[in-house]
């Protein structure tokens, strides 16, 4: 069953998380210069402080009711979703994934974009019908009893995306972990998943790099991640301490995710407001805040290494399904050479973006709208 579904947020809920964070002890806090140790107290201060006077979550709240939201039961999990419909006769399923710490406020600026192109310009007839999930543990999906990976994830979404919503084919596009839940649908479930669009690779072929430049590549790379494996460990093997601490605080959690979007992203002299504005960065927190989820969320980081980690099996075969590879400049987790990406993907599309980072719906959604539009719409039908 598939019911609607309407996000309302008590007032005495918003009440009790601006009350904590009015109260926060700054002085108790080291005024640490710059994002070098971690969040920089100046800039977590100062939103704070737009946090409990200026921002209007009831505001940000309308913008998502503004959608078509639904829930659903797939295995026990209630999962949350965006559904809009495309324009045209004849729209194709397109599944658009998110990862952490993100949410489903990433899509509300290329959903329109992507299901109604007329209105930008484009052909209604090469619109997409737009099914934007919140993942589980994540935002307003339930929560599993225990810590899942992407290749159980995989296999949810393929559920919603056939059983419930009754897509026999579909595309799928994601960053972050949303593409590793778009490997694992190409692999798994590619009687229903016909092609995938993925703008990051966090997973890895289980022989690891062959030529002299893969093996540079796996070496800088491990440099690269040095300073990002604090986060990535914690919610890897112990997120539930973690968790203890973040729980009853709204700062806390602010401060663990602003600084990712601080350094995963292509900023512009180091001003993480000439990407996101700040209703945004505290609309995506929230999510987090009022869902009580920054737990159940880390979770996915517990559940890939239960899977296996990285690697595919060592019985992987090649995923078949066509790929389209978007690579922004500033992506975190560097791409490998063409050599090996094509050791996992039929590669069918591989476009190098002149700039942006990570969150690419948010920082450049023109530029990967368009490369999801041209491989989908124009480069399939060559094949």
């Amino acid at each position: 069953m598939i019911k609607k579904y309407k996000i309302s947020v008590p007032k005495s809920t918003l009440n009790n998380i601006y009350k904590k964070v009015r109260n926060y002890p700054w002085n108790n806090i080291q005024k640490m210069d710059g994002w070098l140790y971690g969040t920089n107290h100046y800039y977590l201060k100062k939103i704070s402080k737009y946090w409990t006077s200026k921002f209007n979550w009831k505001t940000q709240e309308k913008k998502i009711n503004k959608f078509n939201n639904f829930t659903t039961n797939i295995e026990g999990i209630k999962i949350h979703f965006i559904r809009e419909k495309g324009s045209g006769k004849n729209p194709t399923p397109l599944l658009i994934l998110h990862g952490w710490p993100g949410s489903i406020v990433e899509f509300l600026e290329v959903i329109e974009k992507l299901a109604h192109p007329e209105k930008f310009g484009g052909n209604k007839e090469e619109s997409f019908d737009v099914i934007a999930p919140s993942l589980p543990g994540f935002g307003f999906s339930g929560a599993p009893k225990k810590p899942i990976g992407p290749k159980k994830i995989a296999k949810i979404m393929n559920k919603l995306m056939t059983k419930k919503l009754g897509y026999k084919n579909y595309f799928a596009q994601g960053g972050d972990w949303g593409s590793a839940v778009c490997n694992w649908l190409g692999h798994d479930h590619y009687n229903n998943c016909k092609a995938i669009h993925v703008n990051c690779l966090n997973m890895r072929h289980p022989k690891g790099a062959i030529t002299t430049k893969e093996k540079k590549w796996e070496q800088r790379f491990a440099k690269e991640q040095i300073m990002q494996e604090g986060y990535r460990t914690q919610q890897a093997t112990k997120p539930q301490s973690l968790s203890y601490a973040m729980i009853d605080s709204p700062v806390g959690i602010a401060a663990w995710i602003l600084e990712k979007f601080y350094s995963w992203s292509d900023l512009k002299n180091g001003n993480i407001e000439k990407i996101y504005t700040k209703d945004f960065l505290l609309t995506n927190i929230m999510i987090y805040i009022i869902t009580n989820t920054f737990n159940s969320a880390a979770w996915i980081y517990f559940g890939r290494r239960e899977e296996g980690g990285r690697p595919f099996p060592k019985n992987f075969k090649k995923i078949r399904v066509p790929t389209a590879i978007a690579e922004f400049p500033k992506e975190m987790l560097s791409w490998p050479p063409k050599s090996y990406v094509n050791r996992i993907f039929n590669v069918k599309r591989w476009t190098k973006m002149k700039k942006g980072g990570h969150f690419a719906t948010l920082e450049e959604p023109d530029m990967l709208v368009n490369d999801i539009c041209s491989f989908f719409n124009e480069d399939l039908k060559k094949l």
